[in-house]
């Protein structure tokens, strides 16, 4: 099985997201990425496979979902620096530009993290998903001025484009105290 796709519900009760979650891994042959409890009382899931089956258990968990969904989606050729983001183990030793998008949905920050370092040459240094953020999400990155400020307007457009977005910073030299207070 090709794990070139992931894809994920967001859902805003807990008891619903064990129920979408079981359906979602009975509809295909996917591998649980993640699925918990996030902060304001949501819940997501998170599937990886090849393209159609992450696919099919994405729709099976929107179908199971009811009035419980808040946002989804579904990357067919995920970058790999994603997963190494959702850890936080991406490390620098010096930050060139900082760049950080802000997001109200956990689905909307993933799917922008994805757009942003497929169009510009930056290095994703953290994806942070809903915990202790009452229920918003951040993506940090770092590069040169010109590939933060591109990667960051591209990330930003996805999320708006759903109303989500919270906000967008770029900071061209930042001070080596910043890098300390991510770690």
């Amino acid at each position: 099985m090709s794990k070139n796709s992931i894809g994920l519900i967001e859902l805003g009760s807990v008891a619903a997201g064990f129920e979408v979650c079981d359906e979602m891994l009975k509809a295909s042959d996917v591998e649980l990425v993640l699925a918990r409890s996030i902060c304001s009382g949501k819940y997501m899931v998170m599937v990886r496979g090849d393209v159609g089956a992450v696919q099919a258990s994405v729709e099976a968990g929107k179908r199971a979902s009811g009035f419980s969904l808040i946002d989804t989606f579904m990357i067919p050729n995920v970058h790999e620096s994603i997963f190494p983001a959702f850890s936080g183990i991406s490390k620098v030793e010096k930050l060139n530009a900082l760049g950080i998008i802000e997001s109200f949905s956990v689905a909307s920050m993933v799917e922008a993290a994805d757009a942003a370092v497929k169009s510009a040459n930056v290095q994703l240094l953290e994806i942070r998903l809903a915990m202790a953020l009452g229920g918003k999400a951040f993506v940090t990155m770092t590069g040169s001025v010109s590939d933060v400020r591109a990667a960051v307007e591209v990330g930003a457009a996805v999320v708006a484009a759903k109303g989500l977005l919270v906000n967008r910073v770029v900071i061209p030299n930042p001070r080596p105290e910043l890098l300390n207070e991510m770690i």
